[in-house]
């Protein structure tokens, strides 16, 4: 089964997000923050990342800068959902290593097609 963790800070998000992903048969871990994200990341070993930028304690770009210099972490594919959506923010993400930035409000069919996109596995 795949194994995606979700960074969100905002509850009602992170609940819909991990309902969604329930739904089409992935296994979903959940962080309310970059920290713990992080650390679930390394403790998780998932096949893919879903994470906000603004978030406590260390946002998004934080997060992805931590996995990306870590050999363990490093080649893990990393999608931002966020409502960050200028150019600038966009280029930022995309700088840092993520393999997608997909801004909030996002539809189901763009979500599993940025997952299908990185970890080769299509549920429709």
């Amino acid at each position: 089964m795949v194994k995606i963790l979700v960074i969100e800070d905002e509850e009602s998000v992170r609940e819909n997000i991990l309902e969604l992903l329930d739904a089409e048969g992935f296994d979903a871990i959940i962080a309310e923050n970059g920290q713990k994200g992080l650390h679930l990341a390394q403790q998780h070993d998932p096949d893919l990342i879903l994470c906000d930028v603004l978030m406590p304690e260390m946002d998004g770009y934080g997060v992805l800068s931590a996995l990306r210099s870590q050999g363990k972490t490093a080649t893990i594919p990393f999608l931002f959902l966020t409502a960050k959506a200028a150019k600038t923010d966009i280029k930022q993400g995309m700088n840092l290593g993520a393999n997608a930035y997909l801004t909030k409000p996002f539809t189901l069919a763009e979500l599993l097609d940025a997952i299908a996109t990185h970890i080769g596995v299509i549920h429709r």
